[in-house]
């Protein structure tokens, strides 16, 4: 194969995984952004997303059409109750207590997730076949072209909601200020609650498309969360274009990196390029300084 179509290959390749960290790093943004809180348990999100597909189409036997919404319902639930019982009771406590909290989630739903499905590693099937579509000289997946459809409808329906609904533009007031919103009549309350339903959904959702192509199991959640969480940083902690560009920049890196280096630095790419920009711009490439005034 020549260099030309390889980086051709590993771009589209970059770009179908970026979609889905960007997808996973809006998730972690939204809740950043309405309640100042890290939620490393987005990742379980993910994980749930895979697993609920599998057992709604391999032991109820649903058909694929209906195991997904249903599955992105069944973990916008478990978002429902995480925040209900684990953050809220908690809402006044400092913010490491509560990120370890997340953390502490994080690892019971890993459990529970093992005790229920094991520890084998599951594949779901394609959403319209494994038929590769080729694209000078390089070979693209109808499945990747599920990822490229899904990822920009939500970037939209993301952008709408947040900049046309009362509900979305209550959620940017808490961001701004929960104190001054909440004394306007906002339900901070339960826009926080809103703000784990939707990332919780997006994650399960982003979980889903990606199954087909990486396969599914009970801890696939922790290193998808973690690159999420480094597409989050590098767009600073926004819920909009930024977050998705940042997950788009990682993706192709590390597809780059894998291809012209090592497989082996696959994973340790994203780190270094968290630690990079933590040390050298740690409001993010897109962010803004933040400046307190006294």
């Amino acid at each position: 194969m020549e260099l030309g179509t390889q980086l051709l290959q590993y771009l589209l390749s970059g770009l179908s995984t970026g979609a889905i960290y960007a997808l996973i790093g809006i998730g972690f943004s939204i809740i950043y952004n309405a309640t100042g809180i890290i939620n490393f348990a987005q990742g379980e999100f993910v994980m749930l997303g895979g697993m609920l597909t599998l057992f709604l189409l391999s032991v109820l036997q649903l058909p694929l059409w209906i195991a997904i919404p249903l599955a992105v319902l069944l973990a916008a639930l478990v978002g429902l109750l995480f925040e209900r019982l684990a953050i809220r009771p908690l809402r006044k406590a400092s913010p490491i207590s509560l990120v370890i909290i997340t953390i502490g989630g994080a690892i019971l739903i890993r459990g529970l997730a093992m005790l229920i499905w094991g520890k084998d590693t599951h594949s779901l099937p394609s959403f319209t076949g494994d038929e590769p579509i080729m694209l000078a000289g390089a070979t693209l997946l109808p499945q990747h072209l599920w990822i490229f459809g899904i990822t920009v409808v939500l970037i939209g329906l993301n952008k709408w909601f947040f900049s046309h609904t009362i509900s979305g533009k209550a959620m940017r007031a808490c961001s701004y200020n929960p104190r001054a919103a909440g004394l306007v009549g906002i339900d901070v309350r339960r826009m926080v609650l809103l703000s784990f339903v939707i990332s919780a959904a997006m994650g399960a959702l982003a979980g889903i498309i990606v199954a087909p192509l990486t396969m599914t199991a009970y801890d696939v959640g922790i290193m998808l969360g973690l690159k999420g969480f480094c597409a989050a940083i590098i767009g600073g902690m926004s819920s909009g274009l930024s977050t998705v560009i940042g997950g788009l920049v990682l993706g192709v890196l590390e597809s780059l990196g894998a291809g012209l280096i090592s497989s082996g630095y696959k994973d340790a790419i994203a780190f270094v390029i968290l630690l990079l920009i933590l040390f050298l711009r740690p409001q993010g490439l897109f962010g803004k300084p933040e400046s307190e005034r006294v």
